[in-house]
């Protein structure tokens, strides 16, 4: 018998979520107080990222932030580029890429609230250099995307 992804000439499916098995994950939720479309605009608009996201030193995407689009950016000085897999109105994002043998897959969520908006951000790192060193990567996870909210959060509001 064949599998799916041989018959489709061992394309794999496009990811719908984080990898759950990964042995670094992280969760992090943010409070902001501005409107949804500020915020989503914030988060969409990747080239403008390292003018208001200080640990994203460079960022480029050619075109429209859609899904099968590809773009390129660099935090902490580690580059990747990510292809993005999933964009739900101004609620959801799933993108992904791996670098350096590192596997990365990240989910955004937006939550219009009473008092602007509710963020959620989920990423799963895997790979060889990960599953060496799970506690360090799991460091550099949490600390990266705590900033990011935190980045995100005072460029919204100011």
């Amino acid at each position: 018998m064949v599998s799916d992804e041989t018959s489709r000439g061992n394309h794999l499916t496009t990811p719908t979520d984080i990898d759950r098995s990964a042995p670094v994950i992280a969760h992090h939720e943010i409070d902001i107080t501005a409107s949804l479309d500020a915020v989503w605009q914030l988060h969409v608009d990747v080239n403008a990222w390292p003018t208001w996201n200080v640990e994203v030193t460079a960022a480029h995407l050619d075109g429209v932030f859609a899904i099968g689009s590809s773009f390129i950016w660099t935090s902490y000085d580690f580059t990747v580029t990510s292809t993005i897999y999933d964009v739900f109105g101004n609620t959801r994002t799933l993108w992904g890429g791996k670098a350096q043998g590192v596997m990365g897959t990240h989910e955004w969520s937006f939550e219009k609230t009473d008092g602007g908006v509710h963020v959620a951000t989920t990423e799963s790192f895997s790979g060889d250099p990960v599953a060496a060193d799970p506690v360090t990567f799991q460091g550099i996870l949490d600390n990266s995307l705590k900033a990011w909210l935190n980045r995100l959060k005072e460029k919204a509001e100011s």
